[in-house]
Protein backbone atom coordinates (compact mmCIF):
# COMPACT_ATOMS: atom_id res chain seq x y z
CA UNK A 1 0.00 0.00 0.00
CA UNK A 2 2.75 2.21 0.80
CA UNK A 3 5.11 1.45 -1.87
CA UNK A 4 6.72 4.44 -4.29
CA UNK A 5 6.58 4.10 -8.42
CA UNK A 6 9.61 2.41 -9.18
CA UNK A 7 10.12 5.77 -11.82
CA UNK A 8 9.30 8.06 -8.66
CA UNK A 9 11.73 6.27 -6.34
CA UNK A 10 14.80 6.51 -9.37
CA UNK A 11 14.28 10.40 -9.38
CA UNK A 12 14.22 10.83 -5.58
CA UNK A 13 17.42 8.35 -4.97
CA UNK A 14 18.91 11.09 -7.66
CA UNK A 15 17.37 13.96 -6.03
CA UNK A 16 19.44 12.47 -2.53
CA UNK A 17 23.00 11.51 -4.47
CA UNK A 18 22.75 15.42 -6.36
CA UNK A 19 22.24 17.24 -2.43
CA UNK A 20 25.05 14.83 -0.90
CA UNK A 21 27.38 17.13 -2.59
CA UNK A 22 25.43 20.06 -1.57
CA UNK A 23 23.72 20.22 1.79
CA UNK A 24 23.57 16.68 4.29
CA UNK A 25 20.63 18.43 6.21
CA UNK A 26 18.86 18.63 2.51
CA UNK A 27 19.45 14.78 2.11
CA UNK A 28 17.93 14.01 5.87
CA UNK A 29 14.71 16.23 4.44
CA UNK A 30 14.26 13.84 1.32
CA UNK A 31 13.92 10.90 4.06
CA UNK A 32 11.49 12.81 5.88
CA UNK A 33 9.14 13.71 3.26
CA UNK A 34 9.32 10.07 1.92
CA UNK A 35 7.94 9.46 5.52
CA UNK A 36 5.03 11.95 5.24
CA UNK A 37 4.76 10.36 1.93
CA UNK A 38 3.35 7.24 3.54
CA UNK A 39 0.79 9.50 5.53
CA UNK A 40 -0.19 10.55 2.49
CA UNK A 41 -0.67 7.55 0.23
CA UNK A 42 -2.39 5.86 3.53
CA UNK A 43 -4.84 8.41 3.80
CA UNK A 44 -5.35 8.73 0.04
CA UNK A 45 -4.42 12.39 -0.48
CA UNK A 46 -1.55 10.53 -3.12
CA UNK A 47 -0.88 7.91 -5.04
CA UNK A 48 1.99 5.76 -5.79
CA UNK A 49 3.33 8.05 -8.49
CA UNK A 50 3.19 11.22 -6.34
CA UNK A 51 5.07 12.95 -3.58
CA UNK A 52 5.64 15.76 -1.91
CA UNK A 53 9.22 15.88 -2.64
CA UNK A 54 8.35 16.62 -5.94
CA UNK A 55 6.23 19.53 -4.91
CA UNK A 56 9.35 21.51 -3.65
CA UNK A 57 11.76 22.95 -6.11
CA UNK A 58 15.14 21.63 -4.38
CA UNK A 59 17.57 24.40 -6.30
CA UNK A 60 17.47 27.97 -4.66
CA UNK A 61 14.76 30.15 -7.12
CA UNK A 62 14.30 33.42 -8.24
CA UNK A 63 11.92 34.74 -10.55
CA UNK A 64 11.46 37.65 -12.22
CA UNK A 65 7.82 38.75 -12.77
CA UNK A 66 6.50 42.42 -14.28
CA UNK A 67 4.80 43.93 -17.17
CA UNK A 68 5.54 44.13 -20.94
CA UNK A 69 8.85 46.38 -21.54
CA UNK A 70 9.38 46.33 -17.66
CA UNK A 71 13.23 45.82 -18.71
CA UNK A 72 12.77 41.94 -17.13
CA UNK A 73 15.31 40.77 -19.24
CA UNK A 74 17.54 43.35 -20.03
CA UNK A 75 18.16 43.56 -15.95
CA UNK A 76 18.94 39.48 -15.87
CA UNK A 77 21.30 40.30 -18.47
CA UNK A 78 23.04 42.97 -16.93
CA UNK A 79 22.93 41.41 -13.77
CA UNK A 80 24.25 37.86 -15.74
CA UNK A 81 27.07 40.04 -17.51
CA UNK A 82 25.80 38.06 -20.88
CA UNK A 83 23.03 38.93 -23.59
CA UNK A 84 20.92 35.63 -22.86
CA UNK A 85 17.46 37.10 -23.10
CA UNK A 86 16.18 39.15 -25.65
CA UNK A 87 15.32 42.24 -25.25
CA UNK A 88 12.74 44.90 -26.90
CA UNK A 89 9.99 47.53 -26.34
CA UNK A 90 7.42 44.96 -27.48
CA UNK A 91 7.04 41.37 -26.28
CA UNK A 92 9.67 39.14 -27.22
CA UNK A 93 9.32 36.02 -25.83
CA UNK A 94 6.02 34.12 -24.26
CA UNK A 95 7.95 31.17 -22.64
CA UNK A 96 9.00 31.21 -18.87
CA UNK A 97 12.82 30.55 -19.18
CA UNK A 98 14.11 28.51 -16.72
CA UNK A 99 17.98 30.15 -16.34
CA UNK A 100 20.50 27.31 -15.17
CA UNK A 101 24.40 27.65 -14.87
CA UNK A 102 26.58 25.62 -17.23
CA UNK A 103 29.99 24.96 -16.93
CA UNK A 104 31.01 23.68 -20.38
CA UNK A 105 30.66 27.12 -21.87
CA UNK A 106 27.65 27.11 -24.06
CA UNK A 107 24.69 28.59 -23.87
CA UNK A 108 21.79 26.05 -24.73
CA UNK A 109 18.23 26.15 -25.45
CA UNK A 110 16.28 23.16 -24.08
CA UNK A 111 12.93 22.03 -24.42
CA UNK A 112 10.19 22.44 -21.90
CA UNK A 113 10.39 18.71 -21.52
CA UNK A 114 13.37 18.77 -19.33
CA UNK A 115 11.62 20.83 -16.83
CA UNK A 116 8.38 19.17 -16.55
CA UNK A 117 10.57 15.68 -16.16
CA UNK A 118 12.76 16.83 -13.47
CA UNK A 119 11.88 17.25 -9.83
CA UNK A 120 14.61 19.44 -9.17
CA UNK A 121 13.16 22.11 -10.85
CA UNK A 122 9.84 24.04 -9.95
CA UNK A 123 8.28 22.84 -13.56
CA UNK A 124 7.76 19.02 -12.26
CA UNK A 125 4.66 17.77 -13.98
CA UNK A 126 3.78 20.63 -14.97
CA UNK A 127 2.01 19.32 -18.23
CA UNK A 128 -0.84 18.01 -15.67
CA UNK A 129 -1.38 21.24 -14.40
CA UNK A 130 -1.95 23.33 -18.13
CA UNK A 131 -4.32 20.25 -18.93
CA UNK A 132 -6.24 20.87 -16.09
CA UNK A 133 -6.69 24.43 -16.42
CA UNK A 134 -6.66 24.59 -20.51
CA UNK A 135 -7.66 20.66 -21.78
CA UNK A 136 -5.72 19.68 -24.44
CA UNK A 137 -2.76 21.54 -23.65
CA UNK A 138 -1.02 18.77 -22.12
CA UNK A 139 1.41 17.49 -25.09
CA UNK A 140 2.54 21.69 -25.56
CA UNK A 141 4.25 21.71 -22.78
CA UNK A 142 7.02 23.61 -24.70
CA UNK A 143 5.09 26.47 -25.75
CA UNK A 144 5.06 27.49 -21.87
CA UNK A 145 8.32 26.91 -21.06
CA UNK A 146 12.10 26.38 -22.25
CA UNK A 147 15.43 25.81 -20.08
CA UNK A 148 18.56 27.79 -20.87
CA UNK A 149 21.71 27.49 -19.89
CA UNK A 150 24.72 29.57 -19.57
CA UNK A 151 28.18 29.85 -17.49
CA UNK A 152 27.76 32.89 -15.64
CA UNK A 153 29.35 32.68 -12.37
CA UNK A 154 26.56 34.61 -11.21
CA UNK A 155 23.96 32.02 -11.73
CA UNK A 156 25.74 29.09 -10.13
CA UNK A 157 24.23 27.38 -7.31
CA UNK A 158 20.68 28.51 -7.87
CA UNK A 159 18.08 28.81 -11.13
CA UNK A 160 16.14 32.25 -11.97
CA UNK A 161 12.92 32.43 -14.01
CA UNK A 162 12.03 34.78 -16.40
CA UNK A 163 8.51 35.35 -17.03
CA UNK A 164 6.82 36.52 -20.20
CA UNK A 165 5.01 39.99 -19.87
CA UNK A 166 2.23 39.74 -17.70
CA UNK A 167 -1.24 41.78 -19.12
CA UNK A 168 -3.61 40.32 -16.47
CA UNK A 169 -6.38 41.13 -19.27
CA UNK A 170 -5.25 39.15 -21.40
CA UNK A 171 -3.33 36.53 -20.16
CA UNK A 172 -4.21 32.71 -21.37
CA UNK A 173 -5.34 30.67 -18.01
CA UNK A 174 -2.40 28.16 -18.18
CA UNK A 175 0.28 31.25 -18.15
CA UNK A 176 -1.92 32.51 -15.15
CA UNK A 177 -1.90 29.17 -13.52
CA UNK A 178 1.99 28.34 -14.18
CA UNK A 179 2.71 32.22 -12.88
CA UNK A 180 0.76 31.59 -9.66
CA UNK A 181 3.04 28.42 -9.03
CA UNK A 182 6.54 29.76 -10.00
CA UNK A 183 4.91 32.63 -7.12
CA UNK A 184 4.47 29.84 -4.52
CA UNK A 185 7.79 27.63 -5.52
CA UNK A 186 10.22 30.76 -5.11
CA UNK A 187 12.74 32.19 -2.82
CA UNK A 188 12.57 35.57 -3.96
CA UNK A 189 10.51 37.09 -6.53
CA UNK A 190 11.29 40.70 -7.98
CA UNK A 191 8.55 42.11 -9.42
CA UNK A 192 9.16 44.80 -12.20
CA UNK A 193 7.10 47.97 -12.99
CA UNK A 194 8.53 50.37 -16.09
CA UNK A 195 9.05 53.60 -14.80
CA UNK A 196 8.09 55.29 -18.21
CA UNK A 197 4.46 54.48 -17.74
CA UNK A 198 2.53 57.84 -17.04
CA UNK A 199 -0.21 56.33 -15.90
CA UNK A 200 0.23 53.53 -13.18
CA UNK A 201 -3.44 53.58 -12.45
CA UNK A 202 -4.51 52.43 -15.76
CA UNK A 203 -2.76 49.57 -15.02
CA UNK A 204 -5.35 48.21 -12.62
CA UNK A 205 -5.62 44.28 -13.71
CA UNK A 206 -2.11 43.97 -13.79
CA UNK A 207 -1.19 45.84 -10.24
CA UNK A 208 -4.25 43.72 -8.49
CA UNK A 209 -3.13 40.04 -9.43
CA UNK A 210 0.97 40.61 -9.52
CA UNK A 211 0.20 43.19 -6.09
CA UNK A 212 -2.68 42.69 -4.34
CA UNK A 213 -2.24 38.49 -4.67
CA UNK A 214 0.85 38.67 -2.46
CA UNK A 215 -0.02 40.87 0.39
CA UNK A 216 -2.12 38.59 2.19
CA UNK A 217 0.80 35.54 2.10
CA UNK A 218 2.87 34.93 5.11
CA UNK A 219 5.80 35.01 2.91
CA UNK A 220 5.27 38.63 1.66
CA UNK A 221 8.93 39.65 2.64
CA UNK A 222 10.38 37.27 -0.86
CA UNK A 223 8.54 40.15 -2.89
CA UNK A 224 10.56 42.79 -3.82
CA UNK A 225 8.98 45.35 -6.31
CA UNK A 226 11.37 47.13 -8.06
CA UNK A 227 10.60 50.53 -10.26
CA UNK A 228 12.71 50.17 -13.50
CA UNK A 229 14.09 52.39 -15.84
CA UNK A 230 14.03 55.68 -13.52
CA UNK A 231 16.35 57.25 -15.55
CA UNK A 232 13.58 57.75 -18.27
CA UNK A 233 12.55 60.71 -15.50
CA UNK A 234 16.01 62.23 -14.77
CA UNK A 235 15.34 65.04 -18.07
CA UNK A 236 12.48 66.40 -15.65
CA UNK A 237 14.11 65.39 -12.86
CA UNK A 238 11.15 64.42 -10.88
CA UNK A 239 11.85 60.86 -9.72
CA UNK A 240 10.31 62.07 -6.61
CA UNK A 241 7.00 62.44 -8.06
CA UNK A 242 7.32 59.23 -10.31
CA UNK A 243 8.09 57.51 -7.42
CA UNK A 244 4.87 58.51 -5.21
CA UNK A 245 2.87 58.28 -8.33
CA UNK A 246 3.63 54.57 -8.08
CA UNK A 247 3.82 53.99 -4.41
CA UNK A 248 0.40 55.64 -4.38
CA UNK A 249 -1.03 53.01 -7.09
CA UNK A 250 0.68 50.01 -5.21
CA UNK A 251 -0.76 50.89 -1.77
CA UNK A 252 -4.45 51.24 -2.94
CA UNK A 253 -3.43 47.60 -3.48
CA UNK A 254 -3.01 46.95 0.06
CA UNK A 255 1.02 47.23 -0.69
CA UNK A 256 1.57 50.06 2.94
CA UNK A 257 4.84 48.41 3.69
CA UNK A 258 7.62 46.31 1.72
CA UNK A 259 10.60 46.92 -0.17
CA UNK A 260 11.04 49.11 -2.88
CA UNK A 261 13.82 49.97 -5.07
CA UNK A 262 14.27 52.49 -8.15
CA UNK A 263 16.92 50.88 -10.51
CA UNK A 264 17.85 51.39 -14.41
CA UNK A 265 20.32 49.25 -16.79
CA UNK A 266 23.65 51.66 -17.45
CA UNK A 267 24.57 49.51 -20.29
CA UNK A 268 21.24 50.53 -22.26
CA UNK A 269 20.25 53.89 -20.88
CA UNK A 270 20.62 56.82 -22.35
CA UNK A 271 23.52 59.60 -20.78
CA UNK A 272 22.40 62.06 -18.18
CA UNK A 273 23.84 65.34 -19.38
CA UNK A 274 23.60 67.41 -15.81
CA UNK A 275 26.35 66.30 -13.75
CA UNK A 276 24.81 66.55 -10.22
CA UNK A 277 21.24 64.84 -11.52
CA UNK A 278 23.19 61.77 -13.07
CA UNK A 279 25.36 61.72 -9.66
CA UNK A 280 22.03 61.43 -7.36
CA UNK A 281 20.54 59.18 -9.86
CA UNK A 282 23.59 56.67 -10.26
CA UNK A 283 23.95 56.79 -6.34
CA UNK A 284 20.08 55.76 -5.81
CA UNK A 285 20.75 53.26 -8.78
CA UNK A 286 23.59 51.79 -7.15
CA UNK A 287 22.62 51.26 -3.77
CA UNK A 288 19.00 49.79 -4.59
CA UNK A 289 21.29 47.19 -7.08
CA UNK A 290 23.19 45.95 -4.47
CA UNK A 291 20.63 45.81 -1.74
CA UNK A 292 19.30 43.35 -4.60
CA UNK A 293 21.70 41.41 -5.76
CA UNK A 294 22.64 41.06 -1.74
CA UNK A 295 18.85 39.58 -1.23
CA UNK A 296 19.56 37.18 -4.17
CA UNK A 297 22.80 36.01 -2.75
CA UNK A 298 20.82 35.32 0.58
CA UNK A 299 18.41 32.97 -1.00
CA UNK A 300 20.92 30.03 -0.84
CA UNK A 301 20.19 29.99 3.19
CA UNK A 302 16.55 30.97 2.62
CA UNK A 303 16.00 27.81 -0.20
CA UNK A 304 16.83 25.38 3.41
CA UNK A 305 14.47 27.51 5.78
CA UNK A 306 12.17 27.10 2.69
CA UNK A 307 12.35 23.36 2.46
CA UNK A 308 11.80 22.34 5.82
CA UNK A 309 9.61 25.05 6.20
CA UNK A 310 7.77 23.01 3.47
CA UNK A 311 7.74 19.94 5.26
CA UNK A 312 6.68 21.56 8.53
CA UNK A 313 3.65 23.04 6.25
CA UNK A 314 2.77 19.95 4.76
CA UNK A 315 2.38 17.95 7.86
CA UNK A 316 0.57 20.31 9.85
CA UNK A 317 -1.91 21.29 6.42
CA UNK A 318 -2.79 17.41 6.51
CA UNK A 319 -4.01 17.52 9.86
CA UNK A 320 -5.49 21.14 9.94
CA UNK A 321 -6.57 21.86 6.76
CA UNK A 322 -7.11 18.18 4.53
CA UNK A 323 -8.69 16.34 7.51
CA UNK A 324 -11.41 18.39 8.37
CA UNK A 325 -12.13 19.41 4.66
CA UNK A 326 -12.50 15.84 3.98
CA UNK A 327 -14.41 15.22 7.16
CA UNK A 328 -16.74 18.11 5.47
CA UNK A 329 -17.23 16.13 2.36
CA UNK A 330 -17.64 13.01 3.61
CA UNK A 331 -20.68 14.29 5.66
CA UNK A 332 -22.26 15.95 2.94
CA UNK A 333 -21.28 12.81 0.74
CA UNK A 334 -22.98 10.62 3.62
CA UNK A 335 -26.32 12.70 3.56
CA UNK A 336 -26.57 13.03 -0.01
CA UNK A 337 -26.61 9.26 0.32
CA UNK A 338 -28.75 8.43 3.15
CA UNK A 339 -31.67 11.59 1.29
CA UNK A 340 -31.20 9.46 -1.62
CA UNK A 341 -31.63 5.85 -0.11
CA UNK A 342 -34.51 7.15 2.19
CA UNK A 343 -36.33 8.17 -1.04
CA UNK A 344 -35.86 6.24 -3.71
CA UNK A 345 -36.58 2.94 -1.20
CA UNK A 346 -39.60 5.16 0.29
CA UNK A 347 -40.57 5.49 -2.88
CA UNK A 348 -40.35 1.45 -3.53
CA UNK A 349 -41.81 0.11 -0.78
CA UNK A 350 -44.78 2.28 -1.11
CA UNK A 351 -45.10 0.91 -4.57
CA UNK A 352 -44.83 -2.86 -3.42
CA UNK A 353 -47.66 -1.85 -0.13
CA UNK A 354 -49.64 -0.50 -3.13
CA UNK A 355 -49.49 -3.31 -5.19
CA UNK A 356 -49.96 -6.05 -2.45
CA UNK A 357 -53.50 -3.91 -1.28
CA UNK A 358 -54.22 -3.70 -5.53
CA UNK A 359 -53.69 -7.35 -5.29
CA UNK A 360 -56.37 -7.57 -2.78
CA UNK A 361 -59.08 -5.75 -4.33
CA UNK A 362 -58.28 -7.22 -7.84
CA UNK A 363 -58.02 -10.67 -7.02
CA UNK A 364 -59.79 -12.77 -9.41
CA UNK A 365 -59.61 -9.72 -12.13
CA UNK A 366 -57.14 -10.01 -15.23
CA UNK A 367 -58.20 -6.60 -16.08
CA UNK A 368 -55.53 -3.50 -17.38
CA UNK A 369 -51.94 -3.50 -16.18
CA UNK A 370 -52.00 -2.97 -12.71
CA UNK A 371 -53.59 -6.40 -12.27
CA UNK A 372 -50.69 -7.81 -14.30
CA UNK A 373 -48.17 -6.48 -12.46
CA UNK A 374 -50.52 -7.83 -9.52
CA UNK A 375 -50.27 -11.19 -10.80
CA UNK A 376 -46.75 -10.78 -11.58
CA UNK A 377 -45.85 -9.67 -8.06
CA UNK A 378 -47.89 -12.47 -6.29
CA UNK A 379 -45.92 -15.15 -9.36
CA UNK A 380 -42.56 -14.12 -7.71
CA UNK A 381 -43.67 -14.38 -3.87
CA UNK A 382 -45.68 -17.36 -4.34
CA UNK A 383 -44.35 -20.97 -4.65
CA UNK A 384 -41.48 -23.08 -2.81
CA UNK A 385 -39.07 -20.47 -2.11
CA UNK A 386 -41.59 -17.91 -0.92
CA UNK A 387 -40.42 -15.08 1.36
CA UNK A 388 -36.36 -16.23 0.98
CA UNK A 389 -36.64 -15.02 -3.19
CA UNK A 390 -38.88 -12.26 -1.66
CA UNK A 391 -36.11 -11.17 0.40
CA UNK A 392 -33.34 -12.01 -1.93
CA UNK A 393 -35.10 -9.61 -4.59
CA UNK A 394 -35.29 -6.81 -2.27
CA UNK A 395 -31.91 -7.00 -1.24
CA UNK A 396 -30.78 -6.98 -4.65
CA UNK A 397 -32.75 -3.98 -5.59
CA UNK A 398 -31.95 -2.56 -2.16
CA UNK A 399 -28.05 -2.99 -3.12
CA UNK A 400 -28.38 -1.15 -6.43
CA UNK A 401 -30.47 1.72 -5.07
CA UNK A 402 -27.79 2.19 -2.53
CA UNK A 403 -24.77 1.89 -4.99
CA UNK A 404 -26.69 4.44 -7.26
CA UNK A 405 -26.99 6.67 -4.32
CA UNK A 406 -23.08 6.87 -3.55
CA UNK A 407 -22.49 7.31 -7.21
CA UNK A 408 -24.86 10.64 -7.37
CA UNK A 409 -23.76 11.97 -3.96
CA UNK A 410 -20.39 11.61 -5.37
CA UNK A 411 -20.78 13.34 -8.36
CA UNK A 412 -22.82 16.37 -6.06
CA UNK A 413 -19.59 16.20 -3.59
CA UNK A 414 -17.22 16.42 -6.76
CA UNK A 415 -19.33 19.86 -8.00
CA UNK A 416 -19.15 21.54 -4.62
CA UNK A 417 -15.26 20.79 -4.13
CA UNK A 418 -14.57 22.33 -7.41
CA UNK A 419 -16.43 25.59 -6.58
CA UNK A 420 -15.06 25.99 -2.99
CA UNK A 421 -11.41 24.13 -2.69
CA UNK A 422 -8.38 25.78 -3.99
CA UNK A 423 -6.66 24.80 -6.87
CA UNK A 424 -3.87 23.82 -4.23
CA UNK A 425 -5.73 21.40 -2.32
CA UNK A 426 -8.77 20.30 -5.03
CA UNK A 427 -5.99 17.81 -6.03
CA UNK A 428 -5.04 15.96 -2.92
CA UNK A 429 -9.10 16.25 -1.71
CA UNK A 430 -10.37 14.43 -4.87
CA UNK A 431 -8.19 11.64 -4.39
CA UNK A 432 -8.68 11.21 -0.67
CA UNK A 433 -12.26 11.45 -1.19
CA UNK A 434 -12.09 8.84 -3.70
CA UNK A 435 -10.79 6.63 -1.89
CA UNK A 436 -13.10 6.93 1.22
CA UNK A 437 -16.07 6.54 -1.36
CA UNK A 438 -14.74 2.93 -2.47
CA UNK A 439 -18.13 0.24 -2.41
CA UNK A 440 -16.56 -1.36 0.56
CA UNK A 441 -16.21 1.44 3.03
CA UNK A 442 -18.88 1.97 5.19
CA UNK A 443 -20.85 5.55 5.34
CA UNK A 444 -20.91 5.18 8.89
CA UNK A 445 -16.90 5.09 8.85
CA UNK A 446 -16.59 7.43 12.37
CA UNK A 447 -13.03 8.91 10.51
CA UNK A 448 -11.64 9.06 7.10
CA UNK A 449 -9.68 5.96 5.89
CA UNK A 450 -6.19 6.08 7.00
CA UNK A 451 -6.52 8.53 10.00
CA UNK A 452 -6.35 7.49 13.33
CA UNK A 453 -4.23 7.61 16.66
CA UNK A 454 -0.97 5.97 14.55
CA UNK A 455 -0.83 8.57 11.68
CA UNK A 456 -1.39 11.67 14.22
CA UNK A 457 1.79 10.88 16.10
CA UNK A 458 3.53 10.14 12.67
CA UNK A 459 2.78 13.68 11.46
CA UNK A 460 3.62 15.08 15.50
CA UNK A 461 6.95 13.76 14.90
CA UNK A 462 7.90 14.71 11.71
CA UNK A 463 6.90 18.43 12.72
CA UNK A 464 9.36 17.92 16.15
CA UNK A 465 12.22 16.70 13.33
CA UNK A 466 11.42 20.08 11.30
CA UNK A 467 11.46 22.09 14.26
CA UNK A 468 14.69 20.54 15.49
CA UNK A 469 16.15 21.31 11.69
CA UNK A 470 15.29 25.02 12.27
CA UNK A 471 17.17 24.80 15.14
CA UNK A 472 20.30 23.41 14.00
CA UNK A 473 20.06 25.98 11.05
CA UNK A 474 19.40 28.63 13.71
CA UNK A 475 22.29 27.58 15.60
CA UNK A 476 24.62 27.84 11.56
CA UNK A 477 23.97 31.01 10.89
CA UNK A 478 23.04 32.91 14.53
CA UNK A 479 24.79 32.85 17.92
CA UNK A 480 22.52 35.10 20.54
CA UNK A 481 25.29 33.49 23.31
CA UNK A 482 28.33 34.72 21.13
CA UNK A 483 29.87 31.31 21.07
CA UNK A 484 31.00 30.14 17.94
CA UNK A 485 28.83 27.66 16.19
CA UNK A 486 31.19 24.78 15.12
CA UNK A 487 30.17 21.32 14.37
CA UNK A 488 31.09 19.98 17.50
CA UNK A 489 28.01 22.16 18.44
CA UNK A 490 25.88 20.54 16.28
CA UNK A 491 26.70 17.22 17.65
CA UNK A 492 25.65 18.13 20.95
CA UNK A 493 21.91 19.42 19.92
CA UNK A 494 19.19 16.98 20.25
CA UNK A 495 18.65 15.66 16.81
CA UNK A 496 14.97 14.54 16.08
CA UNK A 497 15.77 13.14 12.98
CA UNK A 498 16.64 9.76 14.06
CA UNK A 499 12.88 9.06 15.16
CA UNK A 500 12.30 5.38 14.87
CA UNK A 501 9.24 5.78 12.48
CA UNK A 502 9.85 1.87 12.25
CA UNK A 503 8.95 1.65 15.70
CA UNK A 504 5.59 2.05 15.44
CA UNK A 505 5.26 -0.06 12.12
CA UNK A 506 3.20 -2.48 13.69
CA UNK A 507 0.78 -0.47 15.02
CA UNK A 508 -0.45 -0.52 11.46
CA UNK A 509 -1.43 -4.14 11.45
CA UNK A 510 -4.29 -3.20 13.66
CA UNK A 511 -5.48 -0.18 12.19
CA UNK A 512 -8.21 -1.03 9.23
CA UNK A 513 -7.21 1.04 6.47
Amino acid sequence: MWGTNKQLGNRLQQLEQHLKRENPMLVEAVGRFRELDKVGRRMGLLNQEQSFATQVPWWPLVTVLGTFSAGKSSFINHYLQQDLQETGTQAVDDKFSVLCFASDGVNRVLPGIALDADPRFPFYQMADEIERVSPGERSRVDAYLQLKTCNSEALRGYIMIDSPGFDADDQRSATLRITDHIIEMSDLVLVFFDARHPEPGAMQDTLEHLVGGTMHRKDSNKFLYILNQIDAAAREDNSEQVVSAWQRALAQQGLTAGEFFCIYNPDVAPPIDNEMVRRRYEAKRDADMAAIKQRIRQVHVERIYRIIGRLEKTAREIEHDYLPQLRGLLDRWRRGVLWRDALILGGAMSLVFGLLLAGGVLQGQAVGPVAMLVKGWHTVTAGLWGSIGTGLVILLLGLMVHAYARHAAARRVLVYMTKHSSDAHRRYLTSAFNKNIRPWHSIFRPEPVGWNGWTRRRLHALIAVADSYIQRLNDRFTQPSGEQYSATTAETQPDLSTVDFAAEQADTEKVAV
